[in-house]
């Protein structure tokens, strides 16, 4: 059997969340929407347009999905035990957003602002206007991210902080494209990584075990 990637909580990624999951709940009890709302949505510039625009993509189902693809051409993760826990990991998130969505059915800040004339928004960027909380591209990064930070091999684990940074740059996409409130992304990234950390606990338990531990049951046994 070949050996799995190592599997573990990585703490380059948990420790950074954790500070985020602090200060990001202060945040959002302490400031109103549109303070928190509004210098991510107007300081721009005609490079950040194109670059934040394309960064949000990191949140979405095609890119997702076309990532997680691709590892599973990786000998190490051609197994069921990936198959299975990638579609957990990544597939709970989407549907526990979905449901909150539906549920609050809250304005996004188009409709909240009332499309004021300060909003920075361009005409090639989707416009959109209700379910804003919370946000499903940034459960998506989050969701991605967390996942693959604890499938990365020991020498690799401190890679896990890049990949916090990249979720928190969703995040911030989410903003800048005035599509969400921070209370929405927060809420989102919060989402993704604690179901996807739910997924992944579950899963550690049926993961296969390795060819070395699996030779030295072998030998102990007889």
């Amino acid at each position: 059997m070949r050996k799995l990637p190592y599997t573990s909580y990585n703490p380059f990624f948990f420790i950074p969340f954790i500070a985020w999951l602090v200060i990001g709940g202060i945040l959002v009890a302490v400031v109103d929407k549109q303070s928190l709302f509004q210098p991510f949505n107007v300081h721009h510039s005609s490079v950040s347009d194109v670059i934040v625009h394309n960064m949000t993509h990191m949140g979405e189902f095609g890119f997702i999905s076309v990532l997680l693809l691709l590892l599973f051409s990786f000998s190490a993760f051609r197994n069921w035990w990936y198959f299975i826990t990638a579609v957990i990991c990544n597939g709970l998130p989407p549907l526990v957003i979905q449901f909150i969505k539906r549920w609050f059915h809250a304005p996004r800040p188009l409709t909240y602002f009332n499309n004021a004339g300060w909003i920075h928004i361009e005409n090639n960027w989707e416009r959109l206007y209700h379910d804003s909380f919370p946000s499903g591209h940034s459960a998506g990064a989050f969701s991605l991210f967390c996942f693959l930070s604890m499938l990365l091999p020991k020498p690799y684990r401190p890679w896990a902080l890049l990949l916090f940074v990249l979720g928190l740059c969703v995040c911030y996409s989410r903003m800048y494209l005035a599509a969400h409130f921070f209370e929405d992304i927060y809420a989102g990234s919060v989402i993704g990584t604690l179901t996807t950390l739910a997924g992944f606990s579950v899963m550690r338990h049926y993961r296969p075990a390795p060819a070395k531990e699996i030779n030295s049951l072998t030998i102990s046994d007889s």
